[in-house]
């Protein structure tokens, strides 16, 4: 039941990305403002994850998941009756919140519910849906917004949500809620970690429109470098902190951080950029688009019970080895696509990188939270999953940056060896050979320009998103350099 409500959250996200032009046209919204329907829901959602610790303290991991999977669907129902853009931001910042919650508090019921010879089993089933949503998410969005309309891309959650709420009563084990322990609660320090989480994502959010270096962004960075150095002061000089940092000392729990941040990076940045590249470089619709995307989906899934079986037997570190290897393979096929690659090109990227992300995301979850004490498992699940949802929206940011940097540098280059009558250029930004390789070399007449201007433009844009594509491959690759240092005696397996 926990799962449903964790899926429900992650899906949300990129069930909404896929029609968001429905959604602006329906409630007359600005352009500009069209983008924040996502961020309202990610900053919340940003802010949520670290504090499930502190709440599953307060109210009890029961009550906890039953309080925030009601708060979710009724914030559902709210975003499908929606009006108007600031109703719609109202409801969405109570879902991203109450949706934030549920996603740590799964991977920490894994290891306080299930014994030890099952938890193996039930990370598998909670990863595999934590992977599956963002991949599958497209291809709902698109079917639903062609089949009904944009508000059953928030409707859907209420049948699930009232389901998974009404059995987790009776379902999680019965604590008491320590309510008392609000009263010790720093208030300076959420504050603090609410200031530095949303100037943070904002300044991502903005960077690559208005610059990294605009004034804009350097005042949220710093904003967000200030509020979070003040957080950190706070939190390890309190002996009960918002969130216990001190568990990031063990090297364990460290590393496996780090691999959960690059996963993030790889895993958000790669259902980003294939969207992206379907719907302008290929011209695709939605669903068309889901359904190519499905691939990464179905590997995933086929390679779950390979992933328990081998997670059992062979060592964290060798498995986390295997995954991000074939991971970094995966995302650096993708850096050889050109503007007519299409399903058949992006098959077998997406079957690796499908293979790979169970190997990424169960032995470095095993890593970091298998061996920690109960008392120390929800603080260290919210910062586990935050730096996952940190290394997506790090990732995103640098994504977009490199394509909208690199890009015009590509379309001026294209142009020059066009002009120089180079035919693997012309090959591969798409004029037909025959009438390329009929004209002489030399500056291109301004009729012919503007019928280029387009498709080299598009070239210029592939171009840019294979250097991203090959950045976080590297990225990816790269984290594989501090594994070594995820060393403790009493890791016996790993």
């Amino acid at each position: 039941m926990m799962c449903i409500g964790m899926f429900m959250a992650i899906l949300d996200v990129q069930v909404v990305a896929t029609s968001l032009p429905t959604i602006q046209g329906a409630l007359g919204m600005a352009r500009d403002q069209m983008s924040w329907v996502q961020t309202a829901y990610l900053v919340a959602e940003v802010i949520a994850i670290p504090l499930t610790g502190l709440l599953t303290r307060l109210l009890s991991m029961r009550w906890l998941f039953v309080v925030t999977i009601t708060v979710f669907t009724i914030a559902s129902i709210g975003c499908a009756t929606s009006t108007s853009f600031a109703v719609l931001m109202v409801w969405r910042v109570i879902q991203g919140f109450s949706g934030g919650t549920l996603i740590p508090a799964v991977f920490t019921a894994v290891f306080l519910l299930f014994p030890v010879r099952l938890q193996g089993i039930a990370t598998t089933i909670a990863g595999v849906l934590a992977v599956l949503a963002p991949t599958v998410g497209p291809i709902v969005g698109g079917w639903i917004t062609e089949t009904y309309s944009w508000h059953w891309l928030f409707l859907i959650n209420v049948l699930p949500g009232l389901v998974a709420g009404a059995a987790s009563v009776w379902l999680l084990p019965k604590e008491k809620p320590a309510f008392a322990e609000a009263l010790a609660l720093d208030i300076i320090s959420i504050v603090c970690m609410v200031m530095s989480l949303a100037t943070l994502e904002i300044a991502l959010k903005e960077a690559p429109d208005r610059g990294w270096l605009s004034p804009f962004v350097l005042a949220l960075l710093s904003v967000s470098l200030l509020s979070g150095i003040a957080f950190v002061r706070r939190s390890l000089g309190r002996s009960k902190p918002v969130v216990e940092l001190r568990t990031l000392k063990d090297p364990l729990f460290a590393v496996g951080c780090l691999f959960s941040f690059v996963l993030g990076i790889g895993l958000y940045g790669s259902t980003y950029m294939m969207p992206v590249f379907l719907a302008y470089a290929r011209g695709h619709e939605a669903l068309q688009i889901g359904s190519i995307m499905l691939v990464t989906g179905v590997a995933q899934l086929l390679t779950a019970p390979l992933a328990v079986a081998l997670e059992r037997r062979l060592g964290a570190r060798l498995l986390t080895t295997v995954g991000f290897v074939l991971f970094a393979i995966g995302l650096g096929l993708s850096a050889f696509q050109t503007p007519e690659t299409d399903f058949a090109g992006m098959f077998w990227p997406q079957v690796i990188r499908g293979v790979a992300i169970m190997f990424c995301l169960l032995p470095p979850t095993r890593l970091a939270l298998g061996h920690l004490k109960a008392a120390e498992v929800p603080d260290a699940s919210g910062l586990f999953n935050l730096m996952r949802n940190l290394g997506g929206a790090i990732g995103i940011a640098l994504i977009d940056s490199i394509i909208y940097g690199r890009a015009p540098v590509h379309a001026t280059a294209i142009a020059h060896r066009l002009m120089a009558g180079d035919v693997a250029t012309a090959k591969f930004v798409g004029i037909p050979l025959r009438l390329f390789e009929g004209r002489a070399p030399g500056p291109i007449d301004p009729v012919t320009q503007s019928l280029l201007e387009p498709m080299v433009n598009r070239a210029a844009f592939v171009a840019a998103m294979n250097d991203a594509w090959a950045v976080i491959a590297i990225l990816t690759l790269g984290a594989l350099i501090t594994l070594p240092f995820a060393r403790a005696k009493w890791w016996g397996r790993a």
